[in-house]
Parts: structure tokens; C-alpha cells; sequence
């Protein structure tokens, strides 16, 4: 049996299957990125619900894996040399998992890159800009009077969201074939439900987005990896 002892986060999350990967996770766009990859690559793994609470991501077990307290985070047991490896960062994550099983990750250098540069176009712009969205457009920060905030992060949503549409035109995926850059670009467009923005952002004149979110979320592994762990 594989010994995970080295890794303080299974003092407060126990690997019941030592031998498989552990997912420290929970049901936001950052965290489905990685259940879904899981679920696509075939990867066996257990998962371990870790709340977004303070008592949760700022516990020192958590911080022992990832200390940006943020998941989601994963220990394969079998990493690199057969030696377990830690990882945080979503993006991180995907790209470890996709070379580790030689899936979703493209079929030739100039594929692979392209895939990647998607990738980056999710973590460095979708993700952060969406999110600022839903905090000036559904939570606290709705509360501020000044309405220069919000229209920014609305302006740039609907940006970011234009540079998509143009490139899908023709498409099904965000490159040659469905990759990790999917995965992680489709959980964001999904959120805007979530924030309540599809209205302000006229999420139905984006027709691609559209056909394209619907066609991921159509995907077996993407409905199991939606809700793994579970909210409940």
C-alpha cells in the first residue's frame, strides 16, 4: 500500500484508497476542471470534499498541499518516477493529467501549443474576469454605489466572450479536437448561470457559445464531473 504520510492533508482528509489519485475539491468552475478531466481520462480516484470555508481551505492540512488556499488540489500517488507528487492550480492539474495519460492534450506540437494557449486564455482572462463579474454583479460587491466596477467587468465579459464566438465559428471545439482547453474554458461559461448573467451579458446573441456549452454539458464524464463532490 502506498504511503501517503508525507502529505499532511490526509490527516484531515484520509485516503481510504491510498493507491489512487485524491482529489481535494469542490463543485466550482475552478474545481469541476479537474473531476471532469478525471472522469474523461478513465483515471481512478477518490475524492475529498473541501468546503470553501475558512476552517476548510486556510486549515493548516489544506495549506500543507496548496498554500494559496484555493482548490482544487490533487496528490498522485503515482506520479513522475513512480514518487507521489502534490499539485495545485487547476490549470496545473489538467496539464499534468493530460500528459500523464497522453489524452485531450492534441496530436501533434502545433496542436499541443494551440491547447495550451487556450488554456493560458481561460486562467489568465475567462476565470478572474468572470469572477470579478460575479462579485460586483451577484454578491457583496453589489452593494457599491459606484457603477464603474461592475460595467467593467461586464464590458471585458462580454470581451473575452466575443474572442470566443469568433474563434468557434466553424467549430465544435476550441481546437482541432476536444481537449483539457475545453474543460476548462466551459465551466466558466456555465457559471453565468450561476451568477445570474446571462441577461446583462445577452448570453442567447452568442450563438457558438451557446451550441458549444450545450455540447460539452452533453458529454457523459462532463455530467459526472459536475457534481463530484457533491455540494450536499
Amino acid at each position: 500500500m502506498v504511503d501517503l504520510s508525507n502529505f499532511p492533508v490526509t490527516e484531515k482528509w484520509p485516503a481510504s484508497r491510498p493507491d489512487v489519485i485524491q482529489l481535494y475539491s469542490f463543485p466550482t468552475p475552478n474545481g469541476v476542471k479537474v473531476s471532469i478531466a478525471l472522469e474523461e481520462m478513465g483515471l481512478d480516484y477518490e475524492v475529498h470534499k473541501v468546503t470553501l470555508s475558512d476552517s476548510d481551505v486556510k486549515s493548516p492540512s489544506f495549506l500543507s498541499l496548496n498554500p494559496n488556499n484555493k482548490i482544487p488540489a490533487l496528490i498522485d500517488p503515482n506520479g513522475p518516477n513512480d514518487t507521489p507528487i502534490g499539485l495545485f492550480e487547476s490549470g496545473a492539474i489538467l496539464m499534468y493529467l493530460a500528459e500523464k495519460t497522453d489524452q485531450f492534450l492534441g496530436s501533434s506540437p502545433q496542436n499541443r501549443l494551440k491547447i495550451i494557449q487556450w488554456l493560458m486564455f481561460q486562467m489568465g482572462g475567462l476565470g478572474p474576469m468572470f469572477g470579478q463579474l460575479g462579485y460586483f454583479h451577484k454578491f457583496a460587491g453589489r452593494e457599491i454605489t459606484d457603477i464603474r466596477p461592475r460595467q467593467r467587468y461586464i464590458d471585458e465579459a462580454k470581451r473575452l466572450m466575443a474572442v470566443l464566438e469568433q474563434e468557434l465559428t466553424g467549430k465544435d471545439w476550441i481546437a482541432e479536437q476536444y481537449s483539457i482547453a475545453d474543460m476548462a474554458i466551459a465551466p466558466w461559461l456555465r457559471a453565468l448561470d450561476f451568477y445570474d448573467a446571462r441577461q446583462i451579458l445577452d448570453w442567447g446573441s452568442y450563438t457558438n457559445l451557446v451550441r458549444y456549452l450545450d455540447r460539452f454539458l452533453a458529454r457523459p464524464a462532463v455530467q459526472k464531473g459536475l457534481v463530484t463532490p457533491s455540494r450536499d
